[in-house]
């Protein structure tokens, strides 16, 4: 099978039969791995897997957390979380100590290293938003953001999956 491309029939081939109830979910599905390639592709120049960019922006924001904290946070699997962490600290971008407060538990850290890496990755995520958006003007942009949250908080709600929407609307009330 060919890779697809922008000029490749495969990205506009009609709707499956099996999808014809859901021709929205199959083209925010398709959207969305296509995304995720592209996004791929631009982390793999910073030596960046896919999610990785996500543990460091917590971390990066949030300060040293603990490694279950940053497990729920990213929303990810923590055996998943774990060998995001090994790959980052052999990188030298996170550092991971025991917990001063609780031995038990494990601190995990971005280092000063990754402090280039944060640029890198904010440039990124612009070349990113500039390929994903381009064609659509400014006010076509909001529209389609704010059209996002909404679906987002469609699903958050079907999945109970988001605690970061809960905060947000528990700080809206």
């Amino acid at each position: 099978m060919k890779p697809e491309t922008a000029a490749d029939p495969a990205c506009t081939e009609p709707l499956p039969s099996a999808a014809l109830g859901g021709p929205l979910s199959h083209a925010v599905s398709r959207v969305a791995r296509l995304h995720r390639m592209a996004a791929g592709k631009v982390l793999k120049g910073l030596g960046l897997y896919p999610g990785q960019e996500f543990v460091m922006m917590h971390l990066w924001d949030a300060g040293p957390v603990r490694q279950s904290e940053l497990i729920k946070a990213v929303e990810l699997d923590p055996s998943t979380v774990t060998k995001m962490l090994q790959r980052l600290e052999q990188a030298g971008h996170v550092r991971r100590r025991p917990d001063p407060g609780d031995r038990r538990a494990v601190l995990v850290e971005a280092t000063e290293e990754s402090c280039a890496l944060h640029s890198a990755v904010q440039a990124a995520w612009a070349e990113l938003e500039e390929h994903t958006l381009t064609g659509l003007d400014a006010d076509e942009r909001r529209e389609l953001t704010r059209l996002l949250a909404k679906v987002e908080a469609n699903l958050c709600t079907q999945t109970a999956g988001c605690p970061e929407m809960a905060h947000r609307a528990a700080a809206e009330v």
